[in-house]
């Protein structure tokens, strides 16, 4: 979400609440209630395009008077998203937001590419791997599908059964697509949910697990490096499992405000861990480095970019750590005098940091000095949507998600 995780001190924060919430909720409710407002924006009406600035800023150095530059094209989206990063891809030459219908805009225009009626799951990830765009079925019929990304043409299907309920595709590597459902009881009732490995060529169940009773299906976050997949989930728990078998390599409780995205850099899972950042061997479990931020401040979410480590924490700093080791890259404190949220994403284009912030007003995307960590600029829409901001780029632009507004900005 933050999900930095996502809390302050002792309470989770709304985004995070808001995503739980939805994997349960119909699509009426989450038409009814949870969506942003359709607010417009001073560069145009609903879908406008303006057209491009011929005096865009380059490498992220904002306009002309020091601020942030001017979008390149704004577009009014059916956007349901509840602030995870994998709710807003590009890729192929297309930028897609989770929502309902699901559309994919060209990224230098900002024009539709195509459309999928009944759209993503909300709460399930846009998955990209293998060269195609895995998702939960919207029409809630116990499908994974998989598209061209580029076209939305249907490429792979799969059904992991009758028994199961609802499967949610969370990771994935060259040979298979790994999904969370619900075990449906002979009441239509569930208790327990499996986690299953699909062959990402035939779809057929590769292989399927049972797990723990009280856990959940629904905050999964994962990902796979080599024999290793890596997931947290609502219930504190981080679980290692070999891929060729689904045996659960080891697995161990987490702190309350660990439950969001975590990185894998080479044999090492790295998780934010309230005043701890913590790095575990994939192999066993153990404790390989730790950092530890000031007194009363709390990490948020970690990304990976071009083998730096990012995060940002509560008392309003921003590390880049090499992520092998945890060492000091560089530390700014620029935000330490402004009122904006803090950054809880990051993307780099051009040898400029774009890091999202969480919950608006007064958030944005903030836009640093990848060698330094100097604040260069800030932008937001001033639109006062309380979403999450969401941020990916194409190296070209950088794509800025508010509410059902979606901005690309110039690199």
């Amino acid at each position: 979400m933050s999900k930095g995780l996502g809390t302050t001190v002792g309470r989770t924060s709304r985004r995070r609440m808001l995503r739980l919430a939805g994997g349960g909720l119909t699509m009426a409710v989450l038409g009814a209630g949870l969506t942003g407002c359709e607010d417009e924006l001073a560069t145009g009406g609903e879908g406008s395009t303006p057209p491009p600035r011929s005096d865009s800023p380059e490498n992220g150095k904002g306009g002309k008077d020091g601020g942030a530059p001017a979008p390149l094209w704004t577009k009014s989206v059916p956007a349901q998203t509840y602030g995870d990063n994998d709710e807003l891809v590009t890729v192929d030459g297309v930028v897609i937001a989770s929502g309902d219908p699901l559309a994919a805009l060209d990224g230098a225009s900002g024009k539709e590419r195509w459309s999928l009626p009944g759209g993503a799951v909300p709460g399930a990830p846009l998955l990209l791997g293998n060269g195609t765009l895995y998702l939960a079925s919207g029409q809630y019929d116990g499908n994974v599908i998989g598209y061209v990304p580029g076209s939305g043409k249907e490429t792979w299907r799969s059904h992991l059964g009758k028994e199961y309920r609802q499967p949610r595709p969370i990771a994935v590597d060259r040979e298979q697509v790994y999904v969370i459902a619900e075990i449906l009881e002979a009441d239509g009732s569930s208790r327990t949910n499996v986690i299953a490995a699909l062959n990402s060529t035939t779809g057929k169940v590769a292989w399927k697990e049972q797990r723990d009773l009280g856990t959940q299906q629904n905050g999964i976050h994962a990902a796979v490096q080599g024999r290793h997949l890596v997931y947290t989930d609502f219930k504190n728990n981080l679980t290692v499992r070999d891929t060729a078998t689904g045996r659960q390599v080891w697995t161990q409780k987490t702190t309350k405000t660990s439950y969001g995205p975590f990185v894998v850099h080479q044999d090492l899972v790295i998780v934010p861990q309230g005043q701890r950042l913590q790095a575990f061997a994939l192999s066993d479990g153990a404790e390989k480095w730790s950092v530890e931020a000031e007194e009363f401040a709390l990490f948020r979410e970690p990304s990976l970019v071009e083998d730096v480590l990012y995060i940002a924490d509560s008392g309003r700093t921003l590390w880049a750590l090499q992520p092998g080791t945890g060492k000091k890259v560089w530390q700014s404190t620029a935000l330490k005098d402004a009122s904006a949220q803090v950054p809880r994403q990051f993307v780099t284009a051009g040898g400029t940091l774009y890091a999202a912030t969480d919950l608006d007003p007064q958030g944005g995307v903030h836009a640093f000095d990848a060698k330094t960590g100097g604040l260069r600029w800030t932008f937001n829409d001033k639109s006062g949507d309380h979403h999450a901001w969401l941020v990916a780029t194409d190296g070209k632009r950088v794509y800025a998600l508010h509410g059902k507004k979606l901005h690309a900005l110039p690199v």
